[in-house]
C-alpha cells in the first residue's frame, strides 16, 4: 500500500472515528453515573442532526444575507441545546422515575430501548421516510497534498472532535461537576452521603452526552449531506460496541474504542485494494470489525480502559 493510500485511508478513519468517539462517549458517561446502558442515545444522534436540519433550513431560507459563519455557529448550538433538552426530558420522565422506584435494571434497558423505538417512529410518521439532504453550511473545498485528497469539511470534523475531547476531559478533570461525576462513578454509595446532588450530577451527564450526539449528527450530515430516520441504528450500535470495547464507564476508553472501530472499519476495506485480498470486499467490513473486537473482549472483558470492580452486597 502506498504511503499516500495509506494517508488517505488514515484520513478516512479519522473522520469516523470522530462521529463514534462523540457517540460513544454518551453511552459511556450516562453508564459510568447511572449504571445504564441508555439504547435510546443512537437515536438522540438522529433527532440532534434532525434539529440541526431545521434550524439551518429556516435560517437559510431567510434570505437576509446572514453570514455562513453565523449560521453555522448558531446551527450548531441551537441543536446541542436543544437536544440536550430532549436527553433530559427522557431521563426525568422516564429513567429517574423508575430509579427512585428501585426498578429492576432490566426493565430500565427495555424502556430505553422502547424509547429509541419511539424516537424512530415518530420521525418516520411525522417527516415520512426519505432521506432528507443536509443543507451544505460551508462550503466544500477539495485540497491534494502529496496525491493525498481531503476537504475542509473533514478537516473540521476531526479537528472540532479532537477540541471537544480535550475540552471534556479537562472538563471531567478541572471542574467540581467533572470531578463530581468521576467520583459518583467510582463509588455510588458513599458520594450522595457527602452531599453531591446526585439528579443533578445525572441531568449535567445527560446535557453533555446528548448535547455530543448532536454535534455528531450535525458533522454527520455536513459531511454526507444526507440524514434519515434510521441513521442512528447502526451508527448507533457501532458507537455503543465501541464504549464497550474502550471500557464501558472510561471517558478515555470511549475515544480510543470510537476511533478504534473507524481504523478498523476503513482499513479492512483497504485490505480488498490488495492483491490476494480480493475476496475482502467492502460487504464484509462490519463482520470483519466486530469479530476483531469480540476477540479483543474475550481477551479483555472489561474493555481496553475498563478496571474490574468489586461490589459488595
Amino acid at each position: 500500500m502506498a504511503l499516500a493510500t495509506f494517508l488517505q485511508h488514515f484520513l478516512n478513519a479519522l473522520q469516523w472515528g470522530s462521529f463514534y468517539a462523540l457517540i460513544a462517549l454518551g453511552y459511556t458517561m450516562v453508564y459510568g453515573v447511572l449504571l445504564l446502558i441508555n439504547f435510546a442515545h443512537g437515536d438522540i444522534f438522529m433527532v440532534g442532526a434532525y434539529i440541526g436540519f431545521f434550524i439551518a433550513a429556516f435560517l437559510l431560507g431567510l434570505g437576509t444575507g446572514i453570514p455562513v459563519w453565523i449560521i453555522l455557529a448558531v446551527t450548531i448550538l441551537g441543536s446541542m441545546a436543544l437536544t440536550a433538552g430532549v436527553g433530559v426530558t427522557i431521563e426525568r420522565i422516564a429513567y429517574r422515575p423508575m430509579r427512585e422506584r428501585g426498578a429492576n435494571r432490566l426493565y430500565v434497558v427495555i424502556t430505553a430501548l422502547m424509547i429509541g423505538l419511539f424516537l424512530e417512529y415518530l420521525n418516520l410518521s411525522t417527516l415520512g421516510a426519505a432521506d432528507r439532504g443536509f443543507p451544505e453550511l460551508i462550503p466544500t473545498k477539495i485540497y491534494s497534498v502529496g496525491g493525498v485528497s481531503f476537504t475542509n469539511i473533514k478537516l473540521i470534523v476531526i479537528g472540532l472532535s479532537v477540541v471537544v475531547m480535550v475540552g471534556l476531559e479537562l472538563f471531567l478533570r478541572r471542574t467540581k461537576w467533572g470531578m463530581a461525576m468521576r467520583a459518583i462513578s467510582y463509588d455510588r454509595t458513599a458520594v450522595p452521603l457527602m452531599g453531591v446532588p446526585v439528579n443533578g450530577i445525572i441531568t449535567v451527564t445527560f446535557i453533555i452526552g446528548s448535547s455530543l450526539a448532536a454535534l455528531a449528527g450535525i458533522m454527520y450530515g455536513s459531511a454526507y449531506h444526507v440524514i434519515s430516520f434510521d441513521m442512528g441504528i447502526i451508527i448507533g450500535w457501532k458507537a455503543f460496541i465501541a464504549a464497550v470495547v474502550g471500557g464501558i464507564g472510561e471517558v478515555r476508553g470511549a475515544m480510543v474504542g470510537g476511533f478504534l472501530l473507524g481504523f478498523i472499519e476503513i482499513f479492512v476495506v483497504a485490505l480488498g485494494s490488495i492483491p490476494g485480498f480480493e475476496w475482502l470486499s467492502s460487504t464484509y467490513r462490519d463482520l470483519v470489525s466486530f469479530t476483531i473486537l469480540l476477540v479483543i473482549l474475550t481477551i479483555k472483558p472489561t474493555g481496553l480502559f475498563g478496571v474490574a470492580r468489586r461490589q459488595k452486597v
